[in-house]
């Protein structure tokens, strides 16, 4: 019973962190209120590892949105035409296993409550968890130059269950937010 109580709190502990690293990294030099327009340096959206269980024309079409979005949001609106874009947008969605060690402690003394100890032998149990992390990564390029100038990141804690659409969309849109929340940068 209680190794089932641990388990769910470890599993609960995941859930809460499933978004929580983000990074962003940006060329100091640069003046980011110069940047209105932005078009899609191809390919679009790069995948690793290149698994075609991993790739989906549908998962593309929902980071693209997201990205656009959120650029949208951002005052930047995608160049028209044939004219130059002040920044191409290059995306990567990063899928690895990951494991991690967890301890748990049973047993041993505690305080009693009208004082004196009691309590039995205490061991320990470490089991390893494995799960899947889903990294958005969003690159920004200067348009005229072709230098990276910006890069936001952020993982994703997959579930052990297949995500129904709504949900897949829904925490696409929420990574790409957090990815771009401090672009530009201040």
């Amino acid at each position: 019973m209680f190794r089932r109580i641990a388990l769910l709190a470890l599993f609960a502990l995941l859930s809460a962190c499933q978004s929580n690293n983000v990074t962003q990294d940006f060329d100091a030099s640069r003046d980011f209120a110069s940047y209105h327009s932005w078009a899609w340096k191809e390919p679009a959206l790069q995948y690793r590892p290149d698994d075609p269980r991993i790739q989906s024309d549908l998962t593309e079409q929902r980071i693209r949105q997201a990205i656009s979005g959120q650029l949208d949001q951002r005052g930047l609106r995608p160049a028209q035409g044939s004219s130059h874009a002040d920044l191409s947008v290059q995306a990567y969605l990063i899928v690895e296993n990951r494991q991690q060690q967890v301890t748990t402690n049973y047993g041993g003394a505690w305080n009693g409550y009208w004082g004196g100890y009691w309590g039995g032998p205490a061991y320990n149990e470490t089991r390893s968890v494995d799960y899947t992390v889903a990294t958005i990564q969003v690159d920004l390029f200067d348009g005229r130059d072709g230098k990276l100038v910006w890069r936001g990141s952020a993982e994703h804690v997959m579930s052990n269950y297949p995500p129904s659409p709504a949900e897949r969309s829904s925490a696409i849109q929420q990574t790409v937010a957090k990815v771009l929340a401090n672009y530009p940068p201040r």
